[in-house]
């Protein structure tokens, strides 16, 4: 190789390597490594004193198919579908109709989607206390019209820890679903309309098979958190309506068992894994996936 053909190279090489390098040093120490130790102490055990001890074997892994830990794991499915399903009801009408507005509105509706994030969502659970509880402002309200003659118990079940669920993880439905939609080619439904299609076959055969891929990108980004996210279980479900999540955090909270604990993170880790490659199936990307 010359010596200018060398000069060149060097001179391409130093400033892709000096752009890259942070963020590769950052993904490595920040993501990779935390992953591999998880990964690794999964495989291992601990002793009388709660610290780690390195005898690799696939006892946590077993241990995850416990009977008692069955009934966790089909209440966090039902949770995480029935979370899926209601986001996918509000949030397609929603994101569908914000693709077809005009950029005012669009700016409005997506500033109004996104408002609540600027104040801690543990907050804002608690403010859906105040208003599903026994005494709270839906109670009171149903009294005052004389609906019923004593409050009745929304908080602390199942249908307010799926309502937390919705409400916290629904922008992450509309999102994905509003930029496929936004991206949809106007003159696919303009042929639809000419051929004497009506609208509603036209939805059905046109725009609904061809935003499935931003469904699917919703879907993956609702149903997986909601098996893990202990916090809406604790403030609304009153730890009666139990996650995998909520697992997870007492293995590392209150029993010390990190092994455990850590074996059922890489379980969701796989799941995770699992849904990207069916959602690449048809015919998603992870350009799209992340760019959400």
């Amino acid at each position: 190789m010359s010596i200018q053909k060398k000069y060149n190279l060097r001179n391409k090489i130093i400033p892709v390597a000096v752009t890259v390098s942070p963020v590769a040093v950052w993904l490595v120490l920040l993501i990779a490594v935390p992953l591999l130790y998880i990964f690794i102490i999964s495989f291992c055990s601990t002793d009388a004193e709660h610290n780690i001890v390195f005898s690799f074997s696939l006892a946590n892994y077993a241990k995850m198919f416990d009977p008692s830990l069955l009934t966790i794991y089909a209440n966090s499915l039902a949770i995480s579908v029935l979370t899926t399903v209601f986001c996918i009801l509000v949030g397609y009408p929603f994101a569908y109709i914000m693709a077809f507005s005009s950029p005012f509105k669009k700016s409005m509706m997506m500033v109004f989607l996104l408002l609540p994030f600027w104040t801690n969502s543990i907050i804002r659970l608690y403010g859906w206390r105040t208003i599903i509880g026994r005494n709270g402002y839906i109670n009171l309200a149903l009294e005052k019209l004389g609906v019923i003659s004593s409050p009745f118990t929304m908080l602390y079940t199942r249908g307010a820890v799926v309502l937390g669920m919705v409400y916290t993880l629904l922008p992450f439905m509309i999102l994905p679903i509003h930029t496929v939609i936004d991206k949809l080619d106007r003159s696919y439904l303009e042929a639809a309309s000419d051929l004497g299609a009506k609208p509603v076959k036209s939805f059905l055969h046109i725009t609904l098979p061809l935003t499935m891929p931003g469904i699917f990108a919703g879907t993956i980004m609702v149903f997986i958190p909601s098996l893990a996210y202990f916090f809406v279980s604790d403030i609304l479900g009153g730890g009666k309506n139990q996650l995998i999540g909520n697992v997870i955090e007492r293995q590392f909270k209150e029993a010390f068992n990190w092994p455990f604990g850590a074996a059922l993170s890489i379980l969701l880790i796989l799941i995770t894994l699992l849904l990207v490659k069916a959602y690449m199936k048809t015919g998603g990307s992870l350009e799209e996936l992340g760019g959400v």
